[in-house]
This record gives structure tokens, C-alpha cells and sequence, in this order.
């Protein structure tokens, strides 16, 4: 892939940080076995997270400003392109949450380095790479609370690591091998995103990741990885989405899901939950239930995603043959088709309402808007012949007292390629399967997975009371700060958290 140049952001630029960070406290848990891997995700917007927050100046749940930010926030980041073993989860454990009342971006808290920093990481399998906030030359370094207090996000730094190392130009892990000067020079890395000027760059380093194996043991892991430290932002990783970092779960070498697989740490599948109150799960190592319904990935040689090829949508009564490919996105919070497909689904679904549609909505993302909830189901079929139910296709949308004023089919028109966003996976637990090259799906509410190999989950309990925050990042491009101390560490973070546990993200929304 050629080269392209990483630029800082201006130094006027007009996106302002709008929303800003969620405080979870996870129970801790002994470690003293082997397994699967995984750890906490978290959607941006949740309810369980705007809640702790207390925080009343976002954009409405359900409001039409609501749905356009979300909107928004994907145009602009959407250009971005063993024997048996136990699955494994992050060492928080794998307790999820969506942060769903503003929408279906989903974040995990990851741990990394000795002694080990914590980050709130955005989900992502339209990328491989994971990247921290390092070093930082421009990136989001914590948060203001209403009261006027500072909160440090902690900043990876190499020199501050006993068991990091900078890779060098001639490492597997390095992509941009021809940008080098020598094969023992740093390895660069740059992902530019191809909307609102939106970039991370900086260089690869190895350091370890902190894991649990997600079984009764729960057995300490300490993975090898490369990731890229970060320590330039850009455009909305400055002032919208992935403030604290982004990890890749896509089909590349350095994709965690590759790199846990390639070491015998788990096999070549994680799962996804996405719970339809807003919970969540990933596990590294999960290939699902013998019985699941699977269809196959279509692998592009450029550079390959989750390709699924679908070959039919029932709207109600009325079934279309199709057959176009769409990406399965945790990046991406609606689902977003092209002609055909969208014009099938979205007329099929118009003409079965009898109650007239709102068109008079131009600020609306959304084309097929209603007055009454239409009562209509949407399923595909996918390569292979199997169903996959939507469970839930409506956005509703209300006012600032809560009252529905419509209910929209919630899809997009797109210009350019077919996503498959998380409001069409709500509701299942999905398995991405590189060994098999299938995805596999189950219905799920993600806390009672009993065809799981992983133990069964109940809901944790969020911290009786949090602090509110204001919309102001603690943001400064220019300056250069090293990582301060972990959360566990931090008095300012104690009162968030049990002993040696915490959940700290800064996540902000686009307008």
C-alpha cells in the first residue's frame, strides 16, 4: 500500500468536544488458571454510562440531533479501512456494557505494560492495528469534572515499561518497511482515515497485554503484542471518537486476534455480544456453539475485511433476491446500504406500513420515519442459506421529555459500500471465526451464554454514585506528557473503583 503523509491538526480547528467519559468499577477476581481472553467493552453512549455520568447536556436519547451526531460520527471514521485452548478475556474481566442511550459504538478497558497503565479502547474490526495515546505530542489527556476537578488519562510511554521495546523496520510487525532508512530504524505507522482529516501515527512498539482466562481458573496471561504508540491525533480522535485509544480487530498480523493466535494463546476466533440493554461481551478464543448458523467470509486480496455476502431480504411478506457483499462493522452504529439493497428494503418496508411516512424530517439521517411503531420484521438471508433475523431495525427517536415522536427504519443510504453496523447485530452474540473463515451468530442477551465454553455471566452492579462532568477535554495538541501513574494507583480514581480495579473512558460526540 503506498505510503501517505500523517499531518497535524490545525490549530483552528472547529470540532468541540461534546461528550465526555464514563467511570466503571468492575469486581476483581483472583487469577489461577488458563483460558480464554477477553475483556470489557463499553458503547460510548450507553445508558448505564450516561446514567453514572449525570451528565444532561448531550443531545436527547432518541432525539433527532441524537441520531444525526451518530450518523455524522460514522461518515467521518467509516473511511477507515494450538490445541484446544481456553478462551481469554481482558483482565478486568468481560462484564460489557453498550454504551447505548447515544448509540452503538462499543469501548473495552485494556491493560498494558509493567506496571500494567488501563485505557478505554474503541472496538473496531474494519481495522488491525491497536493504538494508545504515547508520548503525546497531540492526542486527549484526560477529563474536567462539573465540580472542577482534572482527571488524567494515563499515557503509554515506552521508557516508563520494564517489558516494552520499540520494534524495528525489519520486525514481521512492521508495515511500513519501505518508510525506513535502515533495517534497525523505529517503524513508523500512519492510519489515515479518509474523512475530516483524521489520522494516528507514531511508531510500533511490543509490550505486553493483560489477560484472564475466561474459565473457573481465571488464570493470569501475559500476552507479547505489537501496537502502535500513538502520539499523534488527529481531526475526531481529538475531539470524537477513540480519545484514549482504538483496538483492531480485523484479519491482519497485527491484529490482536492474529497475534494471540499465532502464539498458542487462543485459537483464531473471538466473539462479539451485543446485548440489547446496552451489555456486551468479547472473548478471544471463542468459536461459538456446534449448532450455530454460519455463513462464509468473502476474503478481498487487498486488504480483507468481514465480507459477508447476503442473497436475500424479506421485508414482512416481501422477499428480493440479492446478492451483494457488506462488511460486518463494530464501528460502525447503523447500517449503511447501497442501491439495490437499500431501495429494496427500504420500499418493501414502506409499503407494508399503513401509516403514512414523515417526510417533511430533512435533518433526519433516516428516509422511512413513522408516526405509529410499524410492526414489521426484516430478515436476511446470508451465503449458505442461513437466516439471520434483525431483531430490532427501528431507531426511535423522542423529545427532550422523553416523549416518541417517530419511529424510523434504521437504515442509511450509502454512497459507496454495504456496512452492516451494530444496530442490525444488536441482540447476538457474533462469531468471527478466521480459522473456519465463517461467521457464526446466536441469539443473546450476553449474560447467560450457556453454549459457551466460558463461565455463565451475570450483570455487574454499577458504582452507587459518580461524580458529572462537563464537555471540556483536558485536550492540549501541543504539549508533551508522560503517562502518570495506573488507576489503581491514582487517589483521584480510588473512589471510582474497588481494590486494584477501574474502568476510566473520555468519549466525546460529534457535531
Amino acid at each position: 500500500m503506498a505510503a501517505r503523509t500523517c499531518r497535524a491538526p490545525s490549530s483552528n480547528s472547529t470540532l468541540l468536544p461534546l461528550l465526555l467519559v464514563f467511570v466503571l468499577g468492575l469486581a476483581c477476581r483472583s487469577c489461577n488458571g488458563f483460558g480464554t481472553f477477553g475483556l470489557d467493552f463499553h458503547h460510548r453512549f450507553s445508558d448505564p454510562v450516561t446514567g453514572i455520568l449525570g451528565y444532561d447536556e448531550l443531545p436527547q436519547k432518541g432525539s433527532p440531533e441524537y441520531y444525526a451526531a451518530m450518523t455524522h460520527r460514522d461518515r467521518l471514521i467509516r473511511g477507515r479501512h494450538l490445541g484446544e485452548t481456553t478462551p481469554l478475556t481482558f483482565v478486568y474481566g468481560n462484564d460489557t456494557y453498550r454504551i447505548g442511550a447515544f448509540g452503538h459504538l462499543h469501548y473495552a478497558n485494556v491493560s498494558v505494560g509493567t506496571p500494567r497503565t488501563s485505557y478505554i479502547v474503541a472496538l473496531d474490526t474494519g481495522r488491525d492495528l491497536l493504538w494508545l495515546p504515547c508520548d503525546c505530542i497531540s492526542c486527549v489527556k484526560g477529563f474536567n469534572t462539573s465540580d472542577g476537578e482534572v482527571v488524567d488519562f494515563d499515557i503509554y510511554s515506552p521508557n516508563k515499561s520494564t517489558t516494552s521495546k520499540k520494534v524495528p523496520c525489519n520486525s514481521t510487525y512492521c508495515e511500513k518497511q519501505q518508510q525506513c532508512s535502515s533495517p534497525s530504524s523505529d517503524c513508523p505507522y500512519c492510519i489515515n482515515y479518509l474523512s475530516a482529516n483524521t489520522s494516528s501515527s507514531g511508531i510500533v512498539v511490543e509490550d505486553v497485554l493483560h489477560l484472564i482466562t475466561d474459565d473457573a481458573k481465571l488464570k493470569g496471561v501475559e500476552a507479547p503484542i505489537a501496537f502502535g504508540c500513538g502520539r499523534n491525533q488527529t481531526g475526531i480522535f481529538l475531539s470524537g471518537a477513540a480519545p484514549n485509544g482504538l483496538l483492531g480487530l480485523g484479519m491482519g498480523g497485527v491484529s490482536i486476534p492474529t497475534m494471540l493466535a499465532k502464539q498458542g494463546l487462543a485459537s483464531d476466533s473471538f466473539s462479539m455480544c451485543f446485548g440489547i440493554d446496552g451489555s456486551g461481551r468479547i472473548r478471544f478464543g471463542d468459536n461459538g456453539s456446534v449448532d450455530q448458523p454460519e455463513t462464509p467470509f468473502y476474503v478481498r486480496d487487498i486488504y480483507p475485511t468481514y465480507n459477508i455476502t447476503v442473497t436475500q431480504i424479506a421485508v414482512g411478506k416481501s422477499v428480493a433476491d440479492l446478492d451483494f457483499y457488506a462488511i460486518w462493522d463494530s464501528g460502525t452504529s447503523f447500517t449503511y446500504l447501497n442501491d439495490p439493497a437499500y431501495t429494496q428494503i427500504s420500499k418493501s418496508f414502506n409499503s407494508a406500513i399503513k401509516d403514512k411516512r414523515v417526510t417533511d424530517n430533512s435533518d433526519l439521517p433516516f428516509e422511512y420515519c413513522y408516526t405509529v411503531s410499524p410492526n414489521q420484521t426484516v430478515n436476511l438471508t446470508l451465503k449458505g442459506g442461513k437466516h439471520y433475523n434483525v431483531i430490532d431495525p427501528l431507531v426511535v427517536l423522542s423529545d427532550g421529555e422523553g416523549n416518541i415522536l417517530l419511529y424510523c427504519l434504521g437504515v442509511v443510504k450509502s454512497e459507496d459500500v454495504n456496512i452492516i453496523g451494530q444496530n442490525f447485530m444488536t441482540g447476538y452474540r457474533i462469531i468471527f471465526d478466521r480459522e473456519k473463515m465463517v461467521m457464526g451468530w446466536t441469539e443473546s442477551d450476553c449474560y447467560n451464554d450457556e453454549e459457551t465454553s466460558t463461565l455463565p455471566i451475570s450483570p455487574s452492579k454499577s458504582p452507587a454514585a459518580s461524580p458529572t462532568v462537563n464537555p471540556e477535554a483536558t485536550v492540549n495538541p501541543t504539549s508533551q506528557i508522560p503517562s502518570d501513574s495506573s488507576p489503581s494507583d491514582s487517589p483521584k480514581l480510588i473512589s471510582f473503583t474497588c481494590a486494584l480495579i477501574m474502568v476510566l473512558s473520555a468519549i466525546f460526540a460529534i457535531v
